[in-house]
């Protein structure tokens, strides 16, 4: 199949490289502002240079790699769904609900599969964790923890518009704590700091952050984040239930030094940035997209379940803001609108 790709830069040029490497995929048409890109990718990977998203969708695409920024998302989306070309784009949807809310309107009867990258459903782990969940090994669930810790905080240019740590970093613990558990949240509570980068204050932002989420059968979740992890980059999620524990991101490259007397664990080089820690995943999800391209498999993260993500972190930003819990319900807008439209 051909695919195209909107947008090269750092995630966009590393799916790339993947899309490159799967056997389903024969040739790659790009395009991107920057001629440097583009330019690399012809090098790399044979890929055909077009010189705009219209061109793109124009040269016999079979699906759409969205990876630009944030704000072309949604008019990415749908002129790939007004092309009839199966979508895939890195989250967020749009940058707020809003947005993400006027396109699931557009997208949801127009037959075209939209698939959108949260990348830790592909994770070998999360998917294990996930199965261990539905087939009632643990028995009823009481606590779930989810950790994302980067190893340093993002440039100032992108905290500015990344619209908060719940938005950007935490919404992919929301939705991995969804998916595995297959419960909603009910209410919330967040709290947070600052304890490094000077300007992420300065944004009105945080840099540490946990919230728990108390999820509809009232089991317990913990999300925990924070900029500033100088040993690594730390994802992990435990599962704790009536019958058994489980935990995902327990391995030797785990960014955690243990205290333990005689303790070899663990025993590699941590991991050092999410596209070390999440490759296989990544490989995963692009792979799963080309089946979705050719119509063996409906999308496997939706708009909707995107937005329900988003609703998360809007609570989390409530919650923070004026010291309180937060019930979902009192964020959550537009989705009957949606269902009975």
């Amino acid at each position: 199949m051909r695919i195209g790709i909107l947008g090269l830069g750092r995630i966009g040029a590393f799916h790339a490289a993947t899309l490159a490497g799967l056997d389903a995929v024969e040739s790659l048409v790009v395009t991107d502002p920057v001629a440097a890109a583009t330019a690399s990718a012809a090098e790399r990977f044979g890929a055909t240079v077009v010189d705009s998203p219209q061109a793109l969708l124009a040269a016999g695409v079979d699906g759409v790699v969205i990876a630009a920024a944030t704000d072309a998302h949604p008019s990415l989306i749908l002129a790939a769904v007004e092309a009839g070309v199966p979508v895939f784009c890195e989250k967020p949807v749009a940058k707020t609900v809003e947005e993400s809310l006027t396109v699931l309107r557009a997208v949801r009867d127009s037959g075209v599969e939209v698939h959108i990258g949260y990348n830790r459903r592909f994770d070998a782990g999360c998917v294990a964790a996930r199965k261990a969940v539905l087939a009632d090994e643990l028995g009823r669930l009481h606590t779930v923890r989810s950790t994302t810790l980067d190893p340093a905080p993002p440039p100032e240019a992108y905290i500015a518009v990344s619209g908060g740590i719940f938005r950007d970093c935490s919404v992919h613990d929301f939705d991995i704590v969804r998916w595995v558990t297959g419960r909603e949240v009910a209410e919330v509570y967040a709290a947070g700091g600052n304890r490094g980068a000077a300007y992420i204050a300065a944004a009105g932002d945080v840099d540490t952050a946990s919230a728990i989420l108390t999820l509809d059968d009232g089991t317990l979740a913990v999300v925990s984040n924070s900029r500033h992890n100088a040993r690594g980059y730390d994802v992990r999620l435990e599962l704790h239930g009536m019958k058994d524990s489980i935990a995902v991101g327990l391995e030797d490259k785990l960014p955690l030094r243990s205290l333990e007397p005689g303790a070899r664990f663990p025993a590699g080089t941590p991991h050092h940035f999410f596209m070390d820690r999440f490759a296989d995943a990544y490989r995963a999800e692009l792979t799963a997209f080309t089946e979705v391209v050719a119509g063996r498999t409906p999308s496997p993260c939706t708009v909707a379940d995107a937005i329900e993500a988003s609703w998360i972190a809007e609570a989390c930003a409530l919650s923070l803001a004026e010291h309180r819990p937060v019930r979902m319900d009192e964020v959550r807008h537009g989705m009957d609108e949606v269902d009975e439209g």
